[in-house]
């Protein structure tokens, strides 16, 4: 069912590089080194599946939770993370039932979570330069410090509880539906779209990779196994490749 899938479980202790410091800075991070040194631990668990049939969508998830001390002994913290889904095809139905899902995950703790973290990943799983968002989303949430360490981290596990659900269903429900060698050719096309978010734009692959001594292959896990460019590639208009590009175009509110 799965082409390549994988679940990393992170825990990395070490010094910031001044790089990843400086991104985070630029969040509205006020961090105060001291002898330019900012100790700091991170821990998350992540997967990416990349199915084999293109009715089946790819699904990411990654939950993880940060903590930096400062020259002065102080300690700031974060959660961060979130869900999305990268379909090939669009399912209004499996739209729905993803977002539903997440949405009432995220509603045991604050009705207003779910549409803001919904933006938050339409805004963030965007490639600028195609014009268009990697996936029809999910939610999405970074820098999260408040009301208090364990209600945050309540709310963390009950998106992360949802993610089976939420996924899931969508797989049994098309991993033996039918494709043709061309819906074959275009889940390759869009992958070749995931491939570029991931490299130029995704922040957790970026700061993978200015870690010391890092895993290579485990932070380059989310790269499909295979993928396809194709110069100048255009879907005819009306077709069913051409429906999913409108919504990566232009992101719908699934839920209301």
């Amino acid at each position: 069912v799965f082409e390549k899938a994988g679940v990393n479980v992170s825990v990395v202790f070490g010094l910031l590089s001044e790089e990843a410091a400086r991104q985070m800075r630029s969040r509205g991070k006020s961090l105060k080194a001291k002898d330019g040194k900012l100790p700091f631990c991170a821990m998350g668990v992540s997967s990416v599946i990349h199915p084999k049939n293109p009715h089946v969508p790819t699904m990411h998830f990654n939950y993880r939770y940060f903590e930096i001390e400062e020259a002065d002994g102080t300690k700031q913290w974060w959660f961060g993370g979130g869900t999305d889904l990268t379909p090939t095809y669009l399912n209004e139905e499996d739209a729905v039932h993803f977002h539903k899902t997440l949405k009432e995950a995220c509603d045991k703790h604050d009705l207003k979570l779910y549409p803001k973290y919904k933006k938050w990943c339409d805004d963030y799983f965007y490639i600028k330069h195609r014009g268009e968002r990697r996936g029809i989303g999910g939610i999405f949430f970074d820098d999260v410090d408040s009301p208090s360490k364990e209600e945050v981290f309540q709310f963390v596990k009950s998106c992360a509880k949802a993610v089976v659900p939420c996924y899931i269903p969508i797989v049994k429900r098309h991993c033996h539906d039918s494709f043709t060698p061309e819906e074959k050719l275009w889940q390759q096309l869009r992958r070749g779209r995931y491939v570029e978010f991931n490299l130029v734009y995704d922040r957790g692959t970026k700061f993978g990779l200015l870690t010391p001594g890092s895993r290579i292959e485990s932070i380059l896990m989310s790269l499909p196994l295979t993928a396809r460019w194709e110069y100048m590639h255009t879907p005819p208009e009306s077709s069913k490749e051409a429906e999913i590009l409108e919504v990566l175009r232009n992101p719908k509110d699934w839920v209301h």
